[in-house]
């Protein structure tokens, strides 16, 4: 893979479910992220990378999600620029994930 795919929160889910070795990872602030995210989804940021990198593997399939849809992009084309073969950016973000009623984890 060249570029990454954007895929649709349904997308994503199935993905998820079918695929054992795919991970979720939300880019939003740890804080933001502590609130409510995607079910087993990885918060990925800048203090989490080198956590990141050392657990999984350059050709696992990544998807990336942020608020809206955005900054997942910028995030996909960081990965693939740096070696990781399979990624996807969820379109929408976190907004349309909710919006699509999918399981979600919430620490309040």
């Amino acid at each position: 893979m060249t570029e990454f795919i954007e895929i649709t929160p349904q997308q994503a889910w199935e993905m998820l479910q079918n695929d054992e070795d795919a991970v979720l990872a939300d880019v939003r602030y740890a804080q933001t992220f502590s609130y409510a995210h995607p079910k087993g989804a990885f918060n990925l940021t800048e203090l989490s990378w080198p956590n990141f990198e050392a657990s999984y593997n350059y050709d696992q399939p990544i998807i990336l999600s942020c608020y809206h849809g955005i900054s997942s992009r910028n995030v996909a084309a960081f990965l693939l620029r740096h070696g990781y073969e399979k990624v996807y950016s969820l379109q929408g973000g976190f907004a349309a994930w909710e919006k699509a009623k999918l399981p979600l984890d919430t620490g309040y």
